[in-house]
């Protein structure tokens, strides 16, 4: 591989890092603002749920740190499998925040 094929795949792997990062930043964000109002409610599902969801995320961020180190013909496949990770860890937060207000107001 030449060097400026290195670099090119350096870089985009870079602005994929970047951009995965700030999807789960976000996601985050509202993981942690349900964990709050699940906490100051005593909800022990919502509770249950959202540590599942950690556990999700630290498996999503492990995958973009083995991005790094992944042989370039295996690149696709790790690209296709943390976007419908993180499409999946998006869609639970989304459904959880909907379900917990959902409750919520029935309370």
């Amino acid at each position: 591989m030449t060097t400026s094929t290195q670099e090119k795949l350096s870089s985009t792997l870079k602005s994929y890092e970047d951009k995965i990062t700030a999807q789960m930043q976000e996601a985050k964000a509202r993981l942690e603002q349900i964990e709050a109002k699940a906490k100051d409610k005593r909800a022990q599902a919502e509770i249950a749920t959202v540590n599942s969801l950690k556990t999700a995320k630290q498996s999503i961020d492990q995958k973009l740190q083995d991005l790094k180190t992944t042989h370039d013909a295996h690149v696709s496949r790790a690209k296709a499998s943390i976007d419908a990770d993180v499409a999946t860890f998006k869609a639970s937060v989304d459904d959880l925040a909907t379900k917990f207000k959902t409750s919520s107001a029935k309370r």
